[in-house]
């Protein structure tokens, strides 16, 4: 039992040694310094994800107003599009019509030039058939035949 008893008073002797060097206070306070130091990390790392979140919501507000924005723009591009496709469809339309209407102006001062160039024409063989006639040269198959050549002739340029 010696044995016994000299591991057990060396035991409390240890255990008195520890006590009086107060080695369980250090432990402790060792250990409340280390569960401080912890405390502050976890509450530096809930600060910075609170902030982090903040940063996030405030990313995605101003990312849903840029796209609200990227959106007005394309509404806006799209109706100027249509309305300048619009705008150029009446020009083109107006443009038509236009060069229709002088092409119609042309034509119709086309036919009253050659209108009056057949009554001139006209008016010319008459003339001339009139003094032939009056200068009494004319025989009646030859004031006929001249009659046909001028008739005829209307014809062909009115034609």
């Amino acid at each position: 039992m010696n044995d016994k008893l000299s591991i057990l008073v060396g035991f409390v002797i240890f255990i008195g040694i520890l006590f009086y060097l107060k080695v369980p206070s250090r432990i402790a306070s060792m250990l409340d310094a280390r569960a401080n130091r912890i405390r502050a990390q976890l509450e530096e790392a809930r600060e910075a994800k609170e902030e982090a979140q903040t940063l996030l919501a405030s990313f995605e507000r101003k990312q849903a107003e840029v796209q609200r924005e990227a959106d007005e723009i394309v509404k806006r591009a799209k109706t100027e599009a249509t309305a300048a496709s619009e705008q150029a469809q009446a020009d083109l339309k107006e443009s038509i019509a236009r060069k229709l209407r002088a092409a119609e102006e042309r034509i119709a001062q086309a036919e009253a030039s050659a209108t009056r160039e057949v009554r001139n024409a006209a008016a010319a063989a008459a003339t001339a058939a009139a003094r032939e006639a009056i200068s009494g040269g004319l025989s009646d198959d030859k004031a006929a035949s001249m009659l046909d050549e001028g008739i005829a002739t209307i014809g062909t340029r009115l034609n």
